[in-house]
């Protein structure tokens, strides 16, 4: 089973967080997001998993090799692949092209899940979907009545189905995939000016391939600020039922911790309340402040502040009275 993970997008939503970092290694409830995708996936998967392909746009060094470490975290050979321009979703797995044999699951790296069931491997393909109050603003699938796919709907006007695409998917065969990816490009057959994977996927279809749906229990986005917040907000709720998610090494000093919070290794937190659904990382210093609702990441300051609903990068320097922040690295304020 190999995995590819398509993230060379510019996550401009998240700007200005993603200007210094991609948006897969923003941190939720102190792991990057493509980790605790890696991670929901591998628990799904019953069989072992031989290689991780990232593609990634130039990210550096660094950054490949938290990747690499991500892979191995779950047993897996990690490999850095390039899409250099943005040509849409079958292009992006196609970057990937040595990974597409054997059996594949492609993951976008924007969205975590929660799920109870377990791989069936035996299917042709399977999407995985998320029931939603509004399918208008989703790409949907519709079912025949022997539970394989009828077809694909992007943001139907009319009511169509509630099953939305998550933009997680397994294939059989890789092989298969990568050939009607490739048809699409050589046709130049594009939606929007892009190569999609839903125009393979309906070609796959014509041809006699049959897609299934598993429905994951819980459907968690990072495609924005608020997003972010929430999917933060959420994890914390999830995880703190079975430990403490406060490390035992940070400094923690004449202060309120209101739970669940995340503080990391390394943290100094004096004379202030944190809390609730607080994620602060390594490294960081909050004194003389009120914290609720926020993410901080490593090696940031804070000092008689009142913040919450923000996102505060690395290496941030926060002083005085503030409310909602968007904050990115280096940044003083």
């Amino acid at each position: 089973m190999n995995i590819i993970i398509p993230m060379a997008g510019l996550g401009k939503r998240l700007r200005p967080h993603t200007l210094t970092i991609p948006k897969p290694l923003l941190p939720i409830a102190g792991k990057p997001i493509v980790q605790r995708l890696v991670e929901d996936i591998a628990a799904v998967i019953d069989e072992k998993i031989n290689e991780i392909a990232f593609v990634i746009g130039d990210f550096g060094k660094e950054v490949e090799g938290q990747l690499m470490a991500i892979a191995e975290s779950v047993g897996a050979a990690g490999k850095i692949y390039y899409q250099h321009e943005a040509l849409g979703t079958a292009h992006a797995i196609l970057c990937a092209e040595p990974a597409l044999h054997d059996k594949v699951v492609v993951a976008y790296a924007d969205t975590l899940f929660r799920a109870d069931f377990k791989l069936s491997e035996d299917k042709e393909g399977i999407i995985w979907v998320s029931k939603v109050e509004n399918p208008e603003q989703f790409g949907v699938v519709k079912l025949n009545n022997d539970g394989s796919i009828e077809g694909f709907y992007e943001k139907p006007k009319l009511f169509v189905s509630d099953e939305a695409i998550i933009g997680i998917y397994y294939f059989k065969d890789g092989e298969y995939l990568r050939s009607e990816l490739q048809y699409l490009l050589d046709q130049k057959i594009t939606t929007g000016g892009e190569y999609g994977i839903t125009d393979g996927l309906q070609n796959m279809m014509k041809k006699g391939t049959k897609f299934h749906t598993e429905t994951v229990t819980e459907w968690l986005d990072c495609g924005n600020k608020d997003a972010v917040l929430d999917t933060n907000r959420r994890m914390l709720e999830i995880l703190s039922e079975d430990e403490s998610l406060i490390s035992q090494t940070a400094d923690v000093d004449d202060a309120l911790i209101i739970e669940p919070c995340y503080i990391a290794p390394g943290a100094v937190i004096r004379n202030s309340v944190i809390g609730p659904f607080v994620s602060v990382g390594e490294k960081t210093v909050i004194q003389n402040a009120i914290i609720r609702n926020t993410v901080v990441q490593n090696n940031s300051k804070i000092e008689n502040a009142l913040i919450e609903n923000s996102l505060i990068g690395n290496f941030a320097d926060i002083k005085g009275s503030f409310n909602e922040l968007s904050l990115g690295d280096y940044c003083q304020i």
